[in-house]
């Protein structure tokens, strides 16, 4: 048996891919966008106050509203820890993987590549980040995001090599 049929059966060869700059990062999303988020986290956080202060949440023992802002409070904690996350999230492209800091970490290895598709609304760059959709060959799929034009583009040079390499194969 020669070596092109045994490898038919352990299916495509994997993608080789070096990024320009070794490793590459970019904040994940843009500045617009994570201070909109400040600010929607502020104001969710200022009402569940005004509320509180106003009295119309009771934090009497027992009581069905104080159980109720135990609640609200839970919501505004995980509210912030997102925050946290879209404020600190990295994206990083290096020979062998891409990797997302985020609520979960993403990781993907470049050589299990089998699908990408980078998604971005044109012109709202600035707002919302741009996106490349991955799915390797045994079909997980994962999300990364990013704003820097620099990684964007590698994004983009990333799919038409993708592609290039699964049609000849």
């Amino acid at each position: 048996m020669n070596d092109n049929a045994s490898s038919a059966r352990l299916g495509p060869p994997p993608f080789p891919f070096t990024p320009r700059k070794i490793p590459m990062q970019s904040r994940a999303f843009s500045r617009p966008f994570q201070a909109l988020a400040c600010v929607i986290v502020a104001g969710c956080a200022y009402w569940l106050f005004s509320l509180w202060s106003s009295g119309q949440l009771s934090t009497g023992q027992g009581s069905a509203a104080g159980q109720g802002l135990y609640w609200y409070l839970a919501a505004l904690a995980l509210l912030v820890y997102t925050l946290f996350c879209i404020l600190t999230s990295v994206t990083t492209l290096s020979t062998s993987s891409l990797d997302q800091s985020f609520v979960w970490s993403k990781h993907v290895e470049l050589n299990e590549l089998a699908y990408v598709k980078l998604i971005r609304v044109p012109g709202l760059d600035w707002l919302i980040a741009p996106r490349l959709y991955c799915r390797t060959l045994l079909g997980k799929f994962s999300v990364f995001y990013a704003c820097d034009p620099q990684m964007i583009a590698e994004f983009e040079r990333l799919r038409d090599e993708l592609k290039a390499f699964r049609q000849i194969r």
